[in-house]
């Protein structure tokens, strides 16, 4: 994992500080009616008018895969992570939507070859009118297992202390599973880089420590259900294997000499009604 320098730190944050804003607006329209897409069109409209450029839409991990089609990952329910946005599958009251959402900013940046710009990467996950209180937990167990990871975050610390505090947190609030084939990763000058950063505690990361100048993104995700997953019919969609119910947060922030910085705060996000 590369360390960022000041100048390269300053660019990622300036990112961040507009992909929470994007998210923040896309949440207001996270209501009963709205089609996935039109949520889609208004996050590329956003990105593109401040500057950057959706970093998902057109996204392969292999010169094999097809690119990913949509500016968001919007998934629904038992959807967790990378599912498509759509003109025909509207939210509805009862609902939990989540929203992933990375922009690359600035575009034509001359300090970088090919004036590629830098990354960040944020999720949240909403309530659709009223849901079921055990939902609404599920919800508020995940978020703040982010927030308790984001507390752990100290330079000279072991990266797998991020996923322990998660694991310890989760396991003391009930009957939740938390997923364990996807992870947090490094995030700047790609998408995705090193090190994973897992939800749970992996004694394989014990000797990678945490250094001024890092940039990660750490994003919780945790089910009602079991931990397994499968992708769904439209070959896309990451969803739960048993159907249940699950939900997924993240920030992007960069270590300090002190501690963290979390770069994709939204807007009077500590007063935000979620669920």
């Amino acid at each position: 994992m590369l360390i960022k320098t000041p100048e390269e730190i300053k660019k990622i944050k300036a990112g961040g500080k507009i992909i929470g804003r994007v998210l923040s607006a896309l949440a207001k329209m996270a209501v009963a009616g709205v089609s996935t897409l039109e949520i889609d069109k208004r996050a590329e409209e956003l990105i593109l008018q401040a500057g950057g450029k959706p970093s998902f839409k057109g996204y392969t991990s292999s010169y094999y895969d097809p690119p990913f089609p949509t500016t968001i990952c919007a998934s629904l329910n038992h959807g967790l992570v990378h599912g498509i946005a759509r003109p025909d599958i509207f939210l509805k009251n009862g609902d939990i939507f989540s929203i992933d959402i990375g922009m690359e900013y600035p575009l034509g940046d001359k300090g970088r070859e090919g004036g590629r710009g830098w990354f960040t990467d944020t999720a949240i996950t909403l309530s659709v009118g009223k849901i079921d209180p055990k939902v609404k937990e599920l919800l508020r167990v995940t978020r703040q297992s982010l927030e308790v990871a984001i507390q752990a975050v100290k330079p000279g610390k072991p990266i797998s202390i991020i996923g322990q505090s998660i694991e310890k947190y989760v396991k003391k609030q009930g009957n939740y599973s938390i997923i364990r084939d996807l992870v947090g990763h490094g995030v700047g000058h790609e998408v995705h880089e090193e090190p994973r950063i897992p939800n749970y505690y992996d004694k394989h990361l014990d000797n990678f420590i945490m250094r001024p100048g890092m940039v990660i993104a750490i994003e919780p995700m945790i089910s009602l259900g079991g931990h397994k997953i499968i992708t769904g019919p439209d070959g896309w969609t990451i969803e739960m294997a048993d159907g249940s119910m699950c939900a997924h947060y993240e920030h992007t922030l960069v270590i300090t000499k002190s501690g963290c910085e979390v770069l994709t705060r939204r807007p009077l996000e500590k007063f935000e009604k979620l669920f």
